[in-house]
């Protein structure tokens, strides 16, 4: 289950100085990550999960090896051309909106730094018409895709009359200035219209960037409280620590008084925006965190390691990583109770470590 991250911004925002900062961030891990070959405008990194790292010591305990260690991963998609007019051609025109199709979440990165070297393409700071800018443009380019839906003549079909009225309704709501995303809130209704990729219904995620100093001295902009979800970020220290081994990062961000990297909260927002959690697998093989959505069943969840997994599912070995942690082993952890056997209508949960039983 991959999660795609689109990263827009107007231009200066900070956005590429975030991006080139995630793209050193996946170079300097791809030694211990095994990752695909991705285009120039992608990178790709792990969710942060410390558990991990706690299940594979414990795994070296009992069989003498430390087995390869494979996270979450999360896709950053570079979005660019997006400025003021784009929908009519400005910049790249309309060229970001295949990429911004795509993704799970759109990312919008603000400025509220203030660099007399960088200039501002509106002249002065101001996050909240920067985000209406960006709004706008997502908001036209849908109106644009939903006045070429052709009426359904002739058809009676309760779901086409549906998606046909919602259309309609979208049209005079996206015209007067909102988003697709507040329109269409019923699960049911946002079914029916995914195939048109409405770029203004994907979820929003803000990604303040602020000066050094502001993060420094973590004091913030009121303005910033006006934008949620967000993550406030310095996108020029992003830079500086993907710069510094991993024990470097770690002292630094300490220095800051900042839990942990802007990157790495990022990642971890935009997985509790979308109702994502992860189940581990651990073994000699290796230790893995494997992305479902927050409700899954555990025949589900087996389908995502292999699709057979579902067909074939029986049973499942399952205990949480906290009671896991405090028995020790797999093996006192079945002592005390704590290692359940669970079915088919089983609801997955965050951190559940689990061994799925396959029939032939």
């Amino acid at each position: 289950m991959s999660l795609k991250v689109g990263i827009i911004g107007l231009p200066n925002a900070g956005k590429s100085t975030l991006f080139n900062a995630l793209l050193k961030k996946q170079q300097a891990l791809s030694a211990a990550y095994p990752f695909a070959t991705i285009e120039p405008n992608v990178g790709v990194v792990p969710v942060p999960d410390p558990r991990l790292e706690t299940l594979a010591t414990m795994v070296e305990q009992e069989e003498g090896k430390y087995p390869p260690i494979v996270p979450a991963t999360i896709e950053f998609v570079d979005i660019a051309g997006l400025v003021k007019d784009a929908h009519k051609g400005e910049g790249l025109g309309n060229k970001f909106l295949s990429h911004i199709r795509e993704v799970s979440v759109v990312c919008n990165v603000l400025r509220f730094f203030e660099d007399s070297n960088v200039s501002h393409v509106a002249g002065s700071i101001d996050p909240k018409r920067d985000q209406e800018i960006i709004e706008t443009e997502l908001i036209m380019a849908d109106l644009a895709t939903l006045e070429k839906q052709a009426e359904p003549r002739g058809i009676q079909d309760k779901d086409v009359q549906k998606r046909w009225e919602l259309v309609q309704l979208l049209i005079k709501e996206l015209g007067a200035g909102k988003p697709a995303r507040d329109v269409i809130t019923a699960q049911e209704e946002k079914d029916l219209m995914n195939d048109l990729h409405l770029l203004s219904m994907k979820p929003v995620l803000f990604v303040c960037n602020v000066s050094e100093e502001t993060i420094k001295t973590t004091s913030s902009h009121l303005t910033i409280q006006a934008f949620t979800p967000r993550v406030v970020v310095s996108a020029k220290i992003e830079e500086e620590l993907s710069l510094l081994p991993e024990e470097e990062q770690t002292a630094y961000l300490q220095e800051l008084g900042l839990p942990s990297s802007g990157l790495d909260r990022v990642a971890q927002k935009a997985y509790e925006m979308l109702g994502l959690i992860s189940f581990l697998t651990m073994g000699i093989k290796e230790v893995r965190a494997w992305t479902i959505t927050r409700g899954m069943l555990a025949p589900q969840a087996a389908g995502v390691i292999h699709t057979d997994f579902e067909k074939k599912f029986i049973k499942a070995d399952v205990i949480s990583y906290t009671d896991l942690v405090a028995a020790g082993s797999r093996g006192k952890a079945k002592e005390t109770g704590k290692l359940r056997l669970e079915g088919r209508t089983y609801e997955m949960q965050d951190g559940d470590v689990v061994e799925f039983k396959i029939g032939a």
